[in-house]
This record gives structure tokens, sequence and C-alpha cells, in this order.
């Protein structure tokens, strides 16, 4: 009697630890009732009738990867790639993920590749290069719809690598060398030509600052020329109202001053190797009187009679006028 309570105590104790299920956190549990399923188990402790019921499926509920084999896909322009790849998933109803679908990951992995073939053969190579964003979206569309029955999230879908063949590798960086000397002769030409353009440039500006300073340099000679000319007739005036009023001195400083600077021409030309002057200061003055008195005479003249051509008298010198002495000789 004792032996067969202890045997009931044991298969009732029995019993009990095989209805008591742990799921833990990121599993859900399918829970069948001779064979059909009746629920899904939540993390923690449930209770599970034996014999009954049992557990169906055990469903990974965390996000999840899928790695995409490499395979070998043609392009629209008959280009052969080798491309591999992942997929992120995750479950979102258990109860679907465990009896809509055989072998949820067999099933993932086939879908993507038929996929990633339908929408890369589609594309160019160099599309296919350079819009992996693009083929990433498409790819994310299409095996997020499919998998909707299942259950099933498609939250990423990423190409790892995309290998072109080597010859086609080497044509793209034969093209990509090409192009870039070609930007560089670009550049460099426009460089010439900027250069060129602003050379020219500072050219002009340098010609047209020449002209304008040539231009005033003539104008301020102009100007020169024009007040030592308005000098010179002043002076001349001064020396005709001087001598016309009488006074001697004014004309006698005149062609003084005319005489000193004929004698300084003569003594600066390149001609002249001997001068002699057998004058004295005191016959120059003497002489310069008497051009004076004879000046004097003429303007009086002048002032009573009407004007007259006259006659040249014969000097002693020539081009020497009368009353004058003492010209110096000049040997060259």
């Amino acid at each position: 009697m004792v032996y067969f309570l202890i045997a009931v105590a044991a298969l009732v104790l029995l019993v009990v630890m095989s209805s008591v299920k742990i799921v833990s956190q990121g599993y859900r549990y399918t829970i069948e009732r001779f064979g059909r399923f009746v629920r899904v188990a939540e993390p923690g402790l449930n209770l599970v009738t034996p014999f009954v019921y049992r557990v169906g499926r055990k469903i990974n509920m965390m996000e999840q990867v899928v790695d995409i084999p490499g395979q070998e896909i043609i392009t629209k322009d008959n280009a052969m790639v080798a491309v591999d790849g992942v997929v992120f998933f995750q479950v979102m109803d258990a109860a679907k993920a465990a009896y809509e679908v055989s072998d949820l990951y067999l099933a993932l992995m086939a879908l993507s590749t038929t996929n990633l073939r339908t929408v890369m053969g589609s594309m160019d190579l160099d599309e296919t290069l350079s819009k992996r964003d693009e083929i990433n979206a498409r790819l994310l569309a299409v095996v997020d719809h499919a998998t909707e029955p299942w259950g099933v999230k498609i939250t990423r879908v990423e190409l790892k690598d995309i290998r072109p063949p080597s010859d086609i590798v080497n044509a793209m960086t034969r093209q990509m060398k090409a192009e870039r000397e070609k930007r560089a002769s670009i550049l460099e030409a426009e460089g010439s030509r900027a250069s060129e353009i602003l050379r020219a440039e500072g050219e002009k500006q340098a010609k047209i600052l020449s002209a304008e300073g040539l231009k005033e340099a003539a104008f301020r000679q102009a100007e020169s020329r024009e007040r030592a000319a308005q000098a010179e007739a002043a002076a001349t005036k001064a020396v005709s109202d001087a001598i016309e009023g009488g006074s001697s001195q004014a004309i006698n400083y005149f062609i003084a001053q005319k005489y000193v600077e004929a004698i300084g021409m003569f003594a600066t030309s390149p001609n002249a190797k001997t001068i002699l002057f057998p004058v004295e200061a005191t016959q120059l003055m003497g002489t310069l009187g008497g051009i004076g008195e004879l000046a004097k005479e003429v303007m009086g003249d002048v002032r009573t009679k009407a004007p007259a051509k006259p006659k040249a008298e014969p000097s002693a010198g020539r081009g020497v006028p009368p009353g004058i002495t003492g010209v110096p000789r000049i040997e060259g």
C-alpha cells in the first residue's frame, strides 16, 4: 500500500512537471490540442495539460538575418556579375510563421535569390554598380510583400558585394583614367585661357596708362611752352614799353642777354675747336651802349615816319650791325 501511494505521488508529480512550460523572452510557443493549433504561449510560466495539449513550434520573435549566398547574375546588357547579400526579417505572427510556410528560412532564401535575379537582370551593369540603394529598396518592397502572408516583416535587404568580371573591371579602370585625363586637360586649357586673358588685360591696361601718361606729358609740355611764350612775350613787351618810354637800359639788357646766349651757343657747339675773345668788358658795355642808342634812334624814326624797308649797310664783320666793335674771332 505504501509503495502504491509513492507511485501515485510520483506519477502526479511527473504530470505536474510535464504540464509546466517556461517560455523564454523573445520566443513564442504554439500550443496544439490533439495536433490542432489552439493558442500561442507567451514568455514566462505556462501550464499545458499533458496528454491533451502539447507544444507545437518554438518561434523566434527576434529580428534575424538570412545570408543570401553568392550567385552569378546576367544583367540587361549581358554582363555577368557575382552578387551576395543579406536579408533582415522579424516574425510578427507566430502562428502564421509556424503553419503558413513549411521552412521559413529556406523560403526566405529562395524568395530573396529569385527576386534579386529579377531586379538586377532588368538593369544595366552601370546601374547595378551605381544604384545599389535602389536595388535594395526594390528587393525590400517585393520580398516584404511576398512574406506578408507568413506573418514575417522584412526590415532590411542589403547587397554585400557586386563583383563584375575582371575584363570589365579593367575596361572600367581605363575608362575612369581617360575621364580623369580629359578633365585634367580641360582644366589645364581653362587655366591657360584665363592666364592669357589676364595677361592681355594687363598689357591693355599698361598701354592705356602709358598713352594717358604720354598725353598728360604732352599736355604739360605744351602748357610749359605756352607759359614760356607768354613770359617771353611779356618780357619783350616790357622791353618795348621801356624803349618807347625813352629808357636805353632795357634794350641794353635785352641785347646783352641775347649776346651772352649766342656766345654760350658757340662754346657748346661740337664743331668749335678754338674761340678767341679779344674784347674787354668795357668794350662790351660800350658796344651794348651803341646798340641801345641805335635801337632808340630807330624806334624814334619809326614813331615819326612811315615804316620803310631799311637798306642793309656793309660792315666790317659778317652779320654784325654798324657801330659794334670788338667782335670776337671764332675758329672751328
